[in-house]
């Protein structure tokens, strides 16, 4: 074939040499010249991006390119009259990614479906050869009708459709007769998408703050803003948005917000595409690392480069969530409400309400009376059946949010208007979370606004601080519904005595406020906590109390996860710093909260078990009275009696015990349970073979520490037992929890570990999983002066991108007589096993273990001495043990990232 034989392409790509092009197809191997143009186009088009020119002349002009590469492709065959080539979806609007699919839809006659057939096959072909990632349909247009009637999807497709090459009347044929036919009417279309929106947003948990956002789908995301462009344009009757102005549907505002929103996540899916090389649409981890690096962002003294990405992808699409809400209800009224009568129900002289719906009573309310910005919510939490606010109203508000300045937040009025949200608890969150969409909330509370869509770049929180803070308050509130009684026991009973419900509420809405100032957030937040008091009129003490949670908000977890709670001495501390029950329940219903809002995976039965345990036993050395501390060897008589009485039982004489015990530490005593000592000493006394590993399991016998499974061993070779049984549970998928570790003067180790699967719970009571995992730990503790056994567990890919380097704090603790070693680092398997590997290198001894993992780090604690039992003296030897631990563990942290 001639070049003067093709047909040329007409419109015009300037970066595009189409003549040379042309003769290469004569000349050359075609596939090879497609391939290869296609190459460079791409590679130009990615220079183009990174050098920052306007991503709608980008995705334009790649459709365009795309345009005249199955032009010329068409042109390879030969085509009767009655086929046409159609572009549809996202390539019939012109918008085109990197790795975005090229919809592509054969209209053909069904009098030459026969004649083509041969054709179709080798365009195909060709069009895969090429490298073009092509989703295709061939169908005559009455099938196109038909399934376009049944579908939404392609009735939406159709719509965009445009004619790339071929016969150009069949496009207008399909186009008429689906007029005349009038597929999906405005409301059954409108209703139609409105409910395939709800539906993609509950697969996202209607949340715009995921981890790992989907750009295209989740709310506020690209389809959001296509949603909005299908009903109006299938409403309003025209091709693109611009011709609606004027016609009312949006403001000057909104139209921007629009455009600036779209071109920011076309940038970002360009960007993303671009960097994974496939057709991604989640923003992975390590993907926006790559695109805040792309994008100009640097790490500063308070947020990473990746953080202030995210901060502003969150508060754009939660402006563009908004937006759709407000434009939808517009189209909600003007098409399914069109010619409906309506009830309207004066409120008062600002509001009334129109149906289920609140608006304005004139357009002049906001101007005239500032306070109704704050009122509108008041009266929505005082009425829970209003359903919503009309998009009118919502419009309105946002003209006049400016009205909230510093003199409006210190109007008194405005001041009761809000505490008076709080109490009503049961549609607070909601209310709350109204305002903020609306930016309200935001205004009103500055300190607030600056922490919306501030995401921090971990796996242990997993929501924005806003939406972090807001789950809170919810789960303060549903700790008072009756459901929570069976869920979280102490919580509800907790919730039920406090004697004024908004100070808890209030202090969990200002916990993280000072989050991405740079210092203690608790301390920031408890300064703007007591500011909050003060300007709006709180009583001195509750003032005192709201900002004492917020500083002291960490305190409970951290006592529970890292300190030793059966020790009498770590109540008695955290008692001192509580004070008294008022401030232990306060505190205790905001922790529960907290955790739970943080990530849920966080929350498990071992956890809440601690929690419980600390909090019934700082109850009981609060009504002891602060002053009259446990005596510690009242204590251990009283935990011996308990057992010898308990074995008695079963004819274990008192001597029998005293035999067992008199070379265990008294720690044994403190720590251990009456019926986890009698549980050991009765099986150390009827073991065969004391020479082998005794090994037992059981669900946790101890009421306040259940939900944990707890394996008990004792076994020669102290200092390797711990390495061992950590590798050997690592193997298994166990996660320990909780690690006990006694020494006898026999040479004995008394070990005791708690332990949950992958899951966060414990492994049951089934003989065949306990029976294996006996086994396991037998064969594992058998063999542990041989070379040690390596955990063979893949690093979670989400694991991989936090890379963050291991930190060591190490010091002398008085009250115990050991030195206290904390690890700071990245979560990866085997890593109990890598630390107590070095331990055995510097013939340390390991006496406790508190185990903490939070999202994607440890934050582990050792109770460690030397080989005489003492704690470490030599500073030298302090600072040799912590760069190993650190080598050993960030070494093993690159690996996994592939470095």
């Amino acid at each position: 074939m001639a070049a003067d034989s093709l047909p040329y392409f007409t419109r015009p790509l300037f970066f595009f040499d189409q003549t040379r092009f042309r003769q290469a197809l004569v000349s050359q191997p075609v596939i090879g010249v497609f391939k290869d143009a296609i190459t460079a186009a791409n590679a130009q088009f990615d220079v183009r991006f990174k050098e920052g020119e306007d991503i709608r002349a980008l995705i334009h002009e790649r459709a365009l390119f795309i345009d005249c590469i199955l032009h010329y492709v068409w042109h390879q065959f030969d085509w009767p009259e009655g086929i046409s080539l159609e572009a549809v979806g996202g390539y019939g609007r012109c918008e085109l990614h990197p790795h975005s699919d090229i919809d592509l839809l054969i209209l053909l006659n069904e009098s030459i479906e026969a004649e083509c057939k041969d054709n179709l096959e080798q365009l195909l072909t060709l069009l895969w050869d090429i490298g073009l990632e092509i989703g295709h349909s061939v169908r005559t247009i009455e099938q196109c009708l038909q399934i376009a009637a049944e579908d939404i999807t392609v009735g939406t497709n159709l719509m965009e459709s445009r004619t790339l090459v071929g016969d150009s009347k069949m496009r207008a044929t399909l186009e008429k007769l689906s007029q005349e036919r009038n597929l999906w009417p405005a409301d059954e279309f409108f209703k139609a998408k409105f409910d395939e929106q709800n539906a993609r947003h509950q697969k996202y948990k209607n949340s715009e703050y995921n981890l790992e956002p989907n750009i295209k789908n989740a709310p506020g995301g690209l389809r959001d803003i296509q949603m909005i462009g299908w009903v109006a344009k299938r409403y309003f009757a025209v091709k693109t948005l611009k011709q609606l102005d004027g016609k009312g549907f949006f403001t000057e505002e909104e139209f921007s917000l629009l455009q600036n929103g779209e071109e920011f996540l076309w940038r970002v899916r360009y960007g993303l595409h671009m960097v994974a090389g496939r057709p991604e649409e989640r923003l992975l981890f390590d993907h926006q690392r790559q695109l805040a690096q792309l994008f100009g962002y640097k790490d500063n003294d308070e947020n990473l480069a990746v953080e202030q990405f995210m901060h502003h992808y969150y508060r754009l699409v939660m402006s563009l969530r908004e937006l759709n809400d407000v434009l939808l209800q517009f189209l909600y009224e003007a098409i399914l409400q069109k010619g409906v009568k309506k009830t309207v129900t004066p409120i008062n002289e600002r509001f009334q309400r129109r149906d289920d719906y609140i608006e304005v009573s004139h357009i002049y309310v906001f101007e005239e009376s500032p306070s109704a910005l704050l009122e509108i919510f008041v009266l929505m939490a005082q009425n829970p059946s209003i359903r919503g606010v009309r998009a009118s109203t919502i419009r309105l508000m946002r003209e006049n949010r400016y009205l909230i300045d510093e003199n409006y937040r210190l109007k008194p009025e405005n001041q009761q208007l809000f505490l008076q949200l709080f109490s009503y608890p049961e549609d607070l969150v909601e209310i709350l979370k109204r305002m903020s969409r609306y930016g309200v909330l935001g205004l009103y509370l500055p300190e607030f606004g600056r922490v919306t869509g501030q995401m921090q770049h971990d796996l242990f929180h997993i929501y924005t601080v806003d939406a972090h803070t807001l789950l809170l308050v919810q789960n303060l509130c549903n700790f008072l519904q009756p459901q929570a009684k069976e869920d979280y026991p102490v919580a509800w009973h907790v919730m039920r005595r406090l004697p004024k419900v908004e100070t808890v509420l209030m202090a969990g809405l200002y916990h993280d406020i000072g989050k991405g100032r740079g210092g203690d957030h608790s301390e920031l937040g408890a300064v703007d906590a007591r500011e909050f008091g003060e300007r709006h009129n709180l009583s001195p003490r509750e003032t005192r109390l709201i900002s004492w949670l917020v500083e002291k908000h960490l305190l409970m977890s951290a006592v529970s996860q890292k300190q030793d709670i059966s020790d009498p001495d770590v109540i008695h501390n955290f008692a001192l710093i509580v004070g008294d029950q008022l401030h232990l329940d306060y505190l205790y219903a905001l922790t529960v909260a907290d955790v739970n809002a943080t990530n849920p995976d966080l929350w498990n039965t071992w956890r809440a078990s601690l929690m419980r345990t600390l909090y019934l036993e700082t109850k009981r050395a609060l009504r002891r009275g602060l002053e009259n501390p446990i005596d510690k060897q009242d204590w251990i008589e009283e935990t011996q009696e308990g057992a010898i009485s308990r074995l008695s039982r079963h004819d274990i004489s008192a001597e029998q015990c005293r035999s067992v015990w008199e070379d265990v530490d008294d720690d044994y005593f403190l720590r251990e349970s009456m019926l986890d000592i009698a549980w050991h000493t009765e099986a150390i006394l009827m073991q065969e073979n004391p020479a082998k590993p005794l090994i037992l399991i059981q669900e946790t016998s101890s009421r306040e520490l259940e939900g944990a499974t707890q394996i008990f061993v004792r076994c020669k070779g102290r200092d390797k037992v711990f390495a061992t049984m950590a590798a050997a549970l690592d193997q298994l998928n166990l996660s320990v929890q909780d690690a006990r570790i006694y020494s006898s003067k026999s040479g004995f180790t008394l070990d005791t570990f708690f332990v949950l699967n992958q899951d966060g719970e414990p492994l049951g009571t089934d003989p065949a999983v306990l029976q294996r995992l006996h086994k396991h730990l037998t064969t594992e503790l058998e063999q542990m002066d041989e070379a040690p056994s390596t955990c063979s567990r893949r690093t979670p890919r989400r694991l991989k991108h936090f890379t963050m380097p291991t930190r060591t704090i190490i010091r002398n603790d008085i009250a115990s007589g050991y030195t206290l070693l904390e690890v700071i680092s990245p979560d990866r398997p085997g890593l109990l096993a890598c630390i107590s590997g070095v331990f055995i290198q510097f013939d340390l001894h390991l006496q406790n273990a508190k185990i903490a993992t939070l999202g994607e780090r440890v934050e582990d604690i050792f109770y460690i001495t030397d080989n005489q039992e003492q704690p470490l003296a030599d500073p030298e030897l302090c600072q040799r043990l912590q760069e190993e631990i650190c080598r050993q563990l960030d070494d093993r942290v690159d690996q996994a990232a592939g470095y």
